[in-house]
């Protein structure tokens, strides 16, 4: 989870010929309906962690550095100079996390592989103790009834390959498929769902472009633009060493945060523009790899910056997926139809007024959890959406009684998933819906300051409680419907 980028200086540049295949969608206005009746018959119920954040035992077992773990002990660079080392303790205490699990009735957990633990320096030899950890995770998971769903990258690239370029090298690109190759082999006998990266558009822009996530960077244009490019070239080369080394069984796709343009009335006309708006404000990441080419528009906007790349690399970035993951927290555009733009869409702002949770970017609009999934379904005819994370941070403290009140986050889940309910009454292909986090934990450059987790973690002595959002959650999954 993290902080949000804009992209309203692209939308100003999307010429009509980028409107391309999005022209062609017919949408139909739907009225903001009642709660829906229910989600679908096996609907998968998750949660989900990353590695940096929860792990810790960041010298343990032969891991190697992570760009996360420079970044965090560089003096100012995250809040309270708080970092990694420990976070939440899940490397020795997964065993009793598992149960907390289990007593939510989760059938399903994200979590990721931290690529420093099985290649220490990137390439190379791998470290045969790296998959160890997550070989008793994995058990201790389906000992459960719990299915496990890895992410390959989240964001804790090796630093040795950081030290040679990181996302600006293409060899980053080809290391990562290595690596994801190499993991497939060890757990796709158990692990059926892999995601290759987590949100690109935030460890590119945040990262590389603003240098507010590791590795700190501030890029040029033309740099930044190549970056991305090697990013998703990354996730295209994985897929394919996935499928050449994972059992046919094995099923990949991205996890990545959409840019979710909202209509800002539901009409047929702000429709269609927020369709159009989807595609070209992800032009960058989730529509090349669903397209497999880069849009006019995108690439008018990058200009004498654009990226450099051949066919083969565009064939690679549009390898066939078996699912979407997209994490959405919050609306990141309402638009509006604007027939004398060479795009047809306007993007409408959103008012210093507009109501927002204890991290000031998440703009609370639950609508997004509807349309953004629609419009992936719809652009791309995606049969398979899963809703990676999702969730909300809070400044959690035990009541007297010992209680975690966080009723911030119970009407949070409430609303958002009343407009996910209204998503697949009306047929938007979505499976299962992942909670963003099941523990508090090392919220990245925030450190421990922002809290999302459905269990309170006391970091000193590591005691999980759960929250009242805990019991929300555990009660709409036993419905499988809104408590």
């Amino acid at each position: 989870m993290l902080t949000r980028f804009s992209r309203r200086g692209f939308a100003k540049a999307a010429g009509a010929s980028a409107l391309g295949s999005a022209a062609s969608f017919e949408a139909q206005a739907q009225p903001a309906a009642s709660t829906p009746p229910g989600f679908p018959a096996g609907f998968l119920w998750g949660t989900a962690t990353a590695s940096y954040q929860v792990e810790g035992a960041v010298q343990e077992d032969g891991r190697g550095a992570s760009i996360w773990d420079t970044f965090s002990h560089t003096p100012g660079k995250v809040r309270n100079d708080d970092t990694g080392d420990i976070a939440v303790d899940h490397y020795h205490r997964y065993k009793d996390d598992v149960q907390l699990m289990k007593a939510l009735g989760v059938r399903a957990y994200r979590f990721s592989i931290a690529w420093p633990r099985v290649f220490p320096q990137g390439t190379g030899a791998a470290n045969p103790k790296g998959l160890d950890f997550y070989d008793r995770l994995i058990d201790a998971l389906l000992a459960n009834g719990i299915a496990p769903w890895a992410t390959l990258y989240h964001w804790d690239l090796p630093q040795a390959l950081q030290d040679l370029g990181g996302w600006e090298s293409r060899d980053t690109a080809r290391a990562f498929a290595d690596y994801a190759g190499h993991v497939a082999a060890r757990i796709g006998d158990r692990v059926k769902h892999l995601f290759t990266h987590n949100e690109m558009s935030a460890f590119i822009e945040l990262g590389y472009g603003q240098g507010i996530h590791a590795p700190g960077l501030k890029l040029p244009p033309r740099r930044l633009n190549q970056a991305r490019h090697h990013a998703v070239l990354g996730h295209g080369l994985a897929v394919q060493a996935i499928r050449a080394a994972a059992r046919p069984d094995v099923k990949v796709g991205p996890a990545e945060n959409i840019n979710v343009c909202v209509p800002v009335i539901e009409t047929e006309e702000h429709i269609r523009a927020a369709e159009r708006a989807t595609r070209e404000l992800n032009a960058g990441y989730l529509t090349v790899m669903l397209e497999g080419r880069y849009t006019e528009a995108f690439l008018a906007w990058t200009g004498a910056d654009a990226p450099t790349f051949t066919a083969e690399d565009l064939a690679a970035i549009a390898s066939p997926l078996d699912f979407v993951g997209i994490n959405i927290y919050a609306p990141h555009n309402y638009v509006r139809a604007a027939p004398d733009a060479p795009s047809g869409f306007a993007l409408a702002p959103i008012t210093a007024g507009f109501p927002h949770m204890q991290t000031p970017w998440l703009k609370v609009g639950p609508e997004a959890l509807h349309w953004g999934p629609r419009h992936v379904a719809r652009l791309w005819d995606v049969k398979d959406i899963y809703i990676t994370e999702n969730g909300c941070a809070g400044t959690d403290t035990p009541a007297a009684d010992g209680i975690v009140y966080d009723t911030d986050r119970v009407m949070f889940l409430r609303n958002y998933l009343t407009q996910l309910q209204r998503a697949t009454a009306a047929g938007v292909p979505v499976r299962g819906y992942f909670l963003w986090s099941l523990l508090d934990n090392f919220e990245w450059a925030d450190g421990y300051a922002s809290r999302f987790g459905l269990h309170h973690v006391d970091y000193a002595t590591q005691k999980r409680t759960p929250k009242l959002s805990a019991e929300l959650y555990r009660e709409i999954i036993a419905r499988n419907a809104l408590a």
